[in-house]
């Protein structure tokens, strides 16, 4: 459970359909600003932060559709305000990128 305003982890919520939803709408907000071409792959982590809403702050795993070889991870920050039908992506970062085969870059 996140507590007001500090960020906290929300151990197995990575597999939750609103949180899936939430990293699949990060990607083609950040696929529609960048015109890239990122393909949602899994969730990684998700941190929780109670604001006016909530912000969450989800790891995921993507592939860039030009370069399937190597898994791309990213922090998406999304707000949402779910009394006002609200989602926004605050922020989109790259945190690096381990090939197919599992080493790391």
């Amino acid at each position: 459970m996140a507590m007001v305003g500090g960020i906290s982890d929300s151990k197995g919520s990575e597999n939750s359909l609103e949180i899936n939803d939430l990293a699949k709408f990060a990607v083609d907000e950040h696929n529609k600003k960048e015109n890239s071409m990122l393909e949602f792959q899994k969730v990684v982590n998700v941190k929780e932060q109670i604001v006016a809403g909530t912000l969450y702050y989800i790891t995921l795993e993507a592939i860039d559709a030009g370069n399937k070889k190597d898994y791309l991870y990213y922090e998406a920050k999304i707000w949402v305000k779910p009394w006002l039908n609200f989602k926004e992506l605050q922020d989109f970062k790259y945190l690096g990128s381990t090939p197919e085969d599992g080493t790391v870059l």
